[in-house]
């Protein structure tokens, strides 16, 4: 087992991913841009299919020209929360790719997937940074898409904010209750050998 604050493992991992959590309540701290793109680095070593790298970040950081523009696009029971982040970013991935040897690219299957894992590395770095991702799906994504500059062949995958943690009572009361790191299913709940039983 491993422990980090109030989550425990019931098998030994290392320590970041228990410290890893989404919080809302954020500092309203703008994030330097080397440090953000620290964490951008860490997303770019992910692993993907054929080395495709599908995935795109479109970032704001808080006090520059495209903040508000970007904290638009969320609904705004996130943007009373994402307006304190240092940055907020929408993700992407890119759902062509070029295989090695072709010449034309081909639909990848695993393009969502793939930008999920170069997500993780992202929150895994910002946490090992002493910075936070809270990713959500709470944002008008056909807006993203067309006032980002994303063509075809991409998919609006998720939306992020960025930040150091900031003081629960800044958060509607609604919200304070649930500033916390939360749990997870139990293994015997998602892995199975041999067959998926549930």
């Amino acid at each position: 087992m491993t422990t980090a604050g109030p989550r425990t493992s019931d098998h030994d991992i290392e320590p970041i991913f228990l410290e890893r959590w989404s919080p809302r309540a954020f500092s309203g701290e703008a994030i330097p841009e080397p440090v953000l793109m620290q964490i951008f680095e860490a997303a770019r070593w992910a692993a993907s299919a054929y080395n495709s790298q599908p995935w795109r970040f479109v970032y704001a950081r808080r006090d520059t020209p495209s903040w508000e523009a970007m904290l638009s696009l969320f609904v705004e029971g996130n943007r009373v929360w994402c307006k304190q982040a240092g940055a907020l970013v929408v993700i992407a991935s890119d759902s062509l790719m070029l295989p090695p040897g072709k010449d034309t690219r081909v639909p990848s299957h695993s393009h969502s997937f793939d930008t999920g894992a170069a997500s993780a590395n992202l929150a895994l770095q910002a946490t090992k940074l002493g910075w936070y991702a809270h990713a959500m799906i709470g944002f008008d994504r056909e807006r993203a898409f067309a006032e980002l500059g994303f063509g075809e062949g991409y998919r609006i995958e998720a939306a992020m904010a960025l930040g150091r943690l900031g003081d629960k009572s800044t958060l509607p009361e609604s919200l304070q209750s649930r500033e916390s790191p939360n749990g997870r299913k139990p293994l015997a709940e998602i892995v199975f050998e041999g067959k998926y039983t549930r």
